[in-house]
């Protein structure tokens, strides 16, 4: 472990003043604590930081698995829209030392056309899915966000199932802006999925 080193500081006398306290550095969590973590959570290493979430509550999931359910046909299997996306639930992200774990992420066929067998991608993806919950939502909306726009992910949905609430963020130089902010139950046909209308209904669905 790397460690603050002390000088002695003298006084005018030549006499050695006390040291100043010497002082650990922090540790920073690494794969092997994602590895070591419960598997009752969902653990993920931002700036340093291990964190570990509880698996999603039920509003959480619903939510999840309609946005899967709405773009898998279309985007990923080309059926009834264009295709050229490959589109995973949960997968786990090594983003140089950041290890994060968005609910949905997107690939363009043209940057990933066989997706590797790995444990994890390290390719950034084009497009990701947080969906919040009380839990995550200052970690969705703050730390991860930042991993997200430094390794130029251009497009995330973040989704409020309780206020059934969708944003559309859009990579706009070094962070992002809001450009799309949908709620209730009309279709919308929102970026980067913007070829077909989406069944925004189907998200809140019970």
């Amino acid at each position: 472990m790397v460690r603050e080193c002390s000088i002695p500081k003298t006084n005018p006398t030549g006499n050695h003043a006390r040291l100043e306290p010497v002082s650990a550095a922090v540790r920073q969590a690494t794969y092997e604590d994602v590895l070591a973590a419960p598997p009752h959570v969902v653990a993920e290493v931002v700036r340093g930081v291990l964190h570990q979430s509880p698996r999603p509550a039920t509003p959480h999931a619903l939510a999840a698995s309609a946005i899967g359910e709405e773009l898998g046909p279309p985007f990923k299997r080309k059926r009834g829209g264009p295709g050229g996306w490959m589109i995973l639930d949960v997968p786990e992200l090594h983003l140089n030392r950041d290890i994060v774990v968005p609910d949905l992420a997107g690939w363009r066929r043209e940057r990933l056309p066989e997706t590797p067998l790995a444990p994890y991608f390290e390719l950034a993806p084009d497009w990701v899915c947080e969906v919040l919950s009380p839990s995550t939502r200052a970690l969705d909306r703050g730390s991860k966000l930042a991993v997200y726009a430094e390794h130029g992910v251009s497009h995330v949905w973040l989704v409020e199932p309780l206020d059934q609430l969708l944003e559309v963020l859009e990579l706009d130089g070094p962070s992002y802006r809001i450009i799309q902010s949908v709620t209730g139950e009309s279709p919308a046909r929102l970026k980067p999925f913007d070829a077909l209308e989406f069944d925004l209904a189907a998200l809140w669905a019970r």
